[in-house]
């Protein structure tokens, strides 16, 4: 499934939220604030179906700060996904996460 995801997979959930249920951490809403490729004007694939790198920034509340991980992630059109996301930042707003794909 994570090799089929794009950039544009991830475009119209851009503003919304995606619940991340950890057992540790418990219940906790991620905003998406930005789905980017890599080189924005690479296409989200190429001919031969390979994605085009892209980066996820999420917004999570102050705290708890994640360690970096996967963690599973709900949203109601991308459905449920599994990916490794990475503490950027932390601010007064919250902390912003990051979610690599090569």
């Amino acid at each position: 499934m994570l090799e089929r995801l794009t950039a544009e997979t991830f475009a119209p959930a851009v503003g919304e939220a995606f619940i991340l249920d950890d057992a540790e951490a418990g219940r906790l809403q991620l905003e998406l604030l930005e789905s980017r490729l890599h080189h924005p004007d690479a296409p989200a694939a190429d001919e031969a179906g390979t994605r085009a790198p892209f980066s996820l920034l999420f917004l999570g509340p102050p705290d708890p700060v994640l360690p970096q991980r996967i963690y599973r992630l709900e949203h109601d059109s991308v459905g449920s996904i599994e990916i490794f996301i990475v503490p950027v930042g932390r601010d007064e707003s919250g902390t912003t996460y990051e979610a690599v794909f090569g």
